[in-house]
């Protein structure tokens, strides 16, 4: 493997090793999961100049106030979106740096993921293409909308809080999907909500969160 995949260092297997043990220790469960978060090489999808800080279980800056999300939230939101069962065609609202878009590719068969920031884009594309991953599509878009033209999905991620859920993502989720999805201003609460029927939901208030806010509009 390319040795800035492997890392070395702070970035190495012993210190990913470290953080798969936090996660244990924080009831992330999935064995497959674990694997994927310690194989996957965060530190290339920061700032060189934090990569001493990537396998903390923390969240960090990646420019246009933004953020890549702390591993913990990222294994969990994973966790509860496969926890029903393997999923073929999965939505992932705010690609960012790339990392959760990274980490669920490996899991499910495809990823369709939305961002609104270009240059994040084409950062989080370059990195797909290092690490040799060929199942994730990208559109440069207004993430509230989701991307019609590929639903219904049977998952749906979103990695930035609106102030209430967006209708076009649950008329984009296929009946039995599931939708991960951090909702509220500053008090924000992760929610799972299954699409039971063609018209009922079930939500399940899962835990308070902190995320970005989930922006309207593009950014060229």
């Amino acid at each position: 493997m390319d040795i800035q995949l492997q890392g070395i260092g702070m970035t190495s297997r012993r210190t990913r090793e470290r953080l798969v043990q936090r996660l244990r220790e924080q009831n992330i469960s999935s064995q497959a999961i674990l694997d994927v978060m310690r194989d996957t090489p965060r530190h290339i999808f920061i700032d060189e100049a934090l990569s001493h800080r990537a396998y903390e279980d923390t969240a960090l800056p990646i420019g246009f106030n933004q953020t890549i999300s702390q591993p913990y939230i990222v294994a969990k939101m994973t966790e509860v979106l496969l926890a029903a069962g393997p999923l073929k065609q999965v939505l992932e609202i705010g690609t960012g740096s790339g990392y959760q878009t990274a980490v669920l590719a490996q899991l499910v068969e495809s990823v369709y993921s939305v961002e609104r920031i270009k240059p994040l884009q084409v950062r989080a594309r370059e990195r797909f293409r290092q690490m040799g991953l060929r199942n994730i599509h990208l559109q440069h878009t207004d993430g509230g909308m989701g991307w019609l033209m590929m639903a219904p999905f049977d998952g749906i991620i979103v990695t930035a809080a609106p102030d209430q859920v967006p209708e076009e993502l649950l008329n984009q989720l296929a009946i039995g999907g599931r939708l991960v999805i951090p909702v509220g201003d500053s008090q924000q609460q992760l929610q799972l909500i299954t699409r039971e029927t063609e018209e009922r939901y079930e939500t399940r208030i899962l835990e308070n969160v902190k995320f970005v806010p989930l922006l309207s509009g593009t950014v060229r």
